[in-house]
Parts: structure tokens; sequence; C-alpha cells
């Protein structure tokens, strides 16, 4: 039995969100009696949002299904300063103008997550609508007062900084300051109560609070995810060819955008061990059909892998895209298997259980030698039905097959067929 009344407590924890909460207790009270306002903000450093910031979309799309209101909070003041968060090197200093530009590509995304329309209808605000206008000695006076320099050395950015004797400048100082006004702003303006985040922003948000508690005597919260890391322990967004990106918008330039069939590639490529973690997640998926997912085995699997890339990429960009990219994919499969003069190499079943990749590269005349297999995985080039092979000891398994034959892949011209002789 879960041990929280409220349903957006219940959700956000069952779920895997919950890294780190000021007052579980408090907050899962005033979520259970009334329909709180929530906001996570975002920093206009580049005209779209990766994957790696999704994990914090859904989190406001749980708070809104759960009744509350998400402010979507666009640091068009902060960007100006740069979060030092997790940096070991101060940020570029961006114009207005294309602050503003990131801005607006920034912006488009949300429309497909939240509700901006209804009771709870989420809203976009922009810091330097408060920040923009803040008189420098009135805030020195008002805020600054209110902060001490040894909490400052003491948060976890700074204290890094120094202690690798890294520069960081009093602008960068100056950051958690205005990030904390942010809270106590949007308290008095539309009565935020929470702020969420991921966990490297566990202080600038305990600032927040601590500011307006002082600044208003207002009580508020705090609630962070943890680092979304994959099963082999990259982070996650983060692959060979870069970020994946939400948007697909080709005006915002090809380094910050994905085409909706490269994202529904980018969740079908999921590692095993992410499925689950990351249909709860990323997904409105009921938690009882999610428990059903996680005990499949075998090729079950790969098929759980198309309903999670189906999911996902729906919800950014329609049913329709998703179930194209899947056909695409499967044809791109398909014409790959019939091609003319694709070298087929049939393996007998029972030489085929927990065969090498490199060995398999060998039996197909992709590669020489497995010296040459190494290279060509060291390389990023060699490749399964199409995905990337990282791991020199991988052993093929019948979770590679489809339709009794697997695809192995060097480079974009390189193609061999390993087919199991029935």
């Amino acid at each position: 039995m879960n041990k929280y009344q409220s349903k957006l407590m219940q959700n956000l924890t069952e779920r895997g969100f919950l890294y780190q909460c000021t007052d579980p207790k408090g907050l899962d009270s005033l979520a259970y009696k009334e329909n709180l306002t929530g906001y996570i903000g975002f920093d206009c450093t580049a005209p779209s949002l990766h994957v790696g910031s999704l994990v914090q979309i859904m989190m406001l799309r749980q708070l809104q299904k759960a009744g509350g209101r998400p402010i979507i909070l666009l640091g068009g003041g902060t960007t100006k300063i740069g979060d030092p968060s997790d940096k070991d090197k101060s940020r570029p200093i961006l114009t207005d103008d294309l602050i503003k530009k990131n801005k607006e590509g920034i912006g488009r995304v949300f429309s497909k997550f939240l509700s901006f329309e209804g009771p709870n209808s989420a809203i976009i605000v922009d810091n330097n609508d408060w920040l923009g206008g803040l008189g420098y000695i009135n805030f020195l006076r008002d805020v600054g007062k209110l902060f001490t320099i040894n909490r400052m050395i003491a948060m976890e950015t700074v204290k890094r900084r120094i202690e690798n004797e890294l520069p960081m400048t009093f602008l960068e100082f100056n950051y958690p300051l205005l990030q904390s006004y942010d809270f106590v702003e949007l308290n008095k303006r539309y009565n935020c109560t929470l702020q969420l985040g991921g966990s490297d922003q566990w202080g600038n948000i305990t600032n927040g609070i601590d500011l307006t508690r002082r600044m208003s005597g207002a009580q508020c919260y705090g609630f962070t995810t943890p680092l979304i890391t994959t099963a082999s322990g990259g982070k996650m967004g983060k692959t060979a060819d870069g970020a994946i990106w939400l948007n697909s918008d080709t005006s915002l330039g090809e380094s910050y955008s994905k085409s909706s069939y490269d994202y529904w590639q980018f969740w079908r490529n999921t590692d095993d061990a992410d499925v689950g973690k990351f249909f709860k997640l990323f997904t409105d998926l009921p938690l009882s059909q999610i428990d059903d997912i996680e005990k499949l085995t075998g090729a079950d699997i790969n098929k759980a892998k198309i309903q999670l890339a189906n999911e996902v990429t729906a919800m950014l960009h329609g049913i329709k895209a998703a179930k194209e990219a899947e056909a695409t994919a499967r044809d791109t499969f398909e014409k790959g298997l019939n091609s003319t003069g694709l070298p087929t190499i049939m393996i007998e079943r029972n030489k085929f259980e927990g065969i090498g990749i490199l060995q398999a590269s060998v039996l197909t005349g992709l590669a020489s030698s497995n010296g040459e297999g190494r290279r060509h995985i060291k390389a990023g080039a060699l490749k399964i039905n199409d995905i990337k092979v990282e791991d020199f000891e991988y052993k093929l398994s019948k979770n590679d097959l489809e339709n009794g034959c697997i695809k192995i892949s060097i480079g974009k011209k390189k193609h061999a067929i390993l087919k199991l002789n029935n």
C-alpha cells in the first residue's frame, strides 16, 4: 500500500521520479488538500531541449494529470548569466537576440505534453519579466542581505570550482540569488508552492524555498529527480551521434533537431534492462501493464521496445508519425535482408547459440580477423540489425533474430545476413 495520500506523490514515487524532497509528508498533505501550482525552469541556452530534459517535462505532465497547475519558467533573464550547476567552466555569454530565438524554439515543444486549456492550464512565463527590471542596489539590499558568503561557498558548484582551482566569475556567483528570487516572484504572482527539477538543482531549489519563507513567510516545497542514466552507465539522451533533440523543425538547424524517425529509432534501441524504467518515466502506460512488460524475456522484449518507441514518439510527434517510423524501420530492415547481392551465411542452430560478435563478423566476411572486428566496434561502425555494438564480448542470442535472420553491418555499405539453417 502506498504511504502517500495524494495522487501527485503516488504517481511521482511509483513511477521513479523521486530522488529528494524537502518535506515529503508536508507536500503530500498539501497536494491531497488542494491542486497546487508547481514550476520547472529551463534556461534558453539552445533553440531546442533534448531528451535529457524530457524527464522534467514528464514530471510537469504528472503534476497536471494529478490536478495541479504547471508553470514553465523560461530563463530569459537567468540565461544572461548562465547556470554554473554541474559545470566546470563558465558558459558563453549569449546576446539578447539569440536568447529570444532560443526561447521561441524551446517554447514550441511543451504543447505536445501539457494542456494549455482548462482550470489547471499550463502557463509559460519568462523570468526576464521581473529580473530585467531589478535595480542592482535594491536587489542587493533586499535579497543579498539574506545570503551569506559562507552558505554560497558551501554550495557544491562553488566548492568544486574552488577545490579544482577553476575560476568562477562574480556574474555566475549571482545566479543562485536570481534563481531563488524566481521562486519568490512565482509564489507572489501565481501562488506557486512547488519547484521541481533535476538533482543538480537541489541547492538552488532549497535556496529559493528559504528565500521565499524569509521574504514572505510562505511555506514552499522542492522535489528533484535522480540523474537518469542508461543500463550501460551512460547519461540519458547522450549518444555517439550527439544529443537527441526534441524539436524536429529543421529551421532550427540540423544540430538542434531530430526527425521523428530518428527519435523513434533512439527509443527502439533502448537497452533491455531500461525498458520498464523508461515506460514508467516517459509514457502514460498504467503501472499494471508496465509490471507485465518487465516480466518479458527473449524476443518479446523487442516487441516491447517497439511499443515504447511508438508510445514516446506519438506523444511528441503524433500517432501517425510513430506508425510511419515503425513502418519505415520494418521496411528498411526487410529491404536490407532482400537486397540483391547481399551475402547470406547459413549457420546451424547448435552453432549459433553463444557465438560472439567478433566471430560472427569474421564468419560473414565483413572482417578479416577478430582484431579488425574490434577496431570496427571501437570506431562505432559495427551494427546488429542497425543497432550499434559497443561490447567486444557481445554474444548473439535469439533476441537478435528477426524472422530467423540477423543483419550484421560495418558502416553504411557493408552488410551480411546470418541465417539459421532450420
